[in-house]
């Protein structure tokens, strides 16, 4: 069962370890980068370890501020996709926001030569916006 966990003692070694396991290091941010992000703007930025009956398989960063809400950092390990978790995982990440925040609207960074990425927000129901920040296309899904 793919759940979402809080970046613990226990498992932030492994963690770190995570490999977004992508050619072009503008598609996904490392867990270690991503850590650092939300510990300098916090409490704006929820980090969360993907698991899988236990075993960490995914990382996602969610971003609370601003009434703009939005999942920055996503990935799930190269050995793990291609078999639906990542659509479990992010549907996960939409539900906590829409439940804990009750939040209407919800954004995703994408950059633009991601192609990969782009469907698969697509398929979850995320649009393309015009709006275009240095090569990444906001998507949007209104809930």
């Amino acid at each position: 069962m793919i759940s979402l966990e809080k970046i613990s003692e226990e498992n932030f070694k492994e963690c770190i370890n995570l490999d977004p396991g992508v050619t072009n290091e503008d598609f996904a941010d490392s867990v270690a980068y991503s850590l650092a992000e939300a510990w300098i703007y916090y409490p704006d930025m929820k980090p969360f370890a993907i698991s899988m009956d236990g075993e960490l398989i995914g990382f996602a960063l969610l971003y609370l501020g601003e009434e703009n809400f939005q999942i920055i950092n996503f990935f799930i390990v190269k050995g793990f996709r291609d078999r639906g978790y990542g659509r479990q995982a992010a549907r996960l990440c939409i539900d906590y926001l829409k439940d804990v925040y009750k939040v209407d609207r919800i954004s995703v960074p994408v950059d633009c030569r991601n192609y990969r990425a782009l469907k698969f927000w697509r398929d979850l129901g995320f649009e393309e916006s015009k709006n275009i920040e240095d090569g990444y296309v906001f998507m949007r899904c209104h809930l």
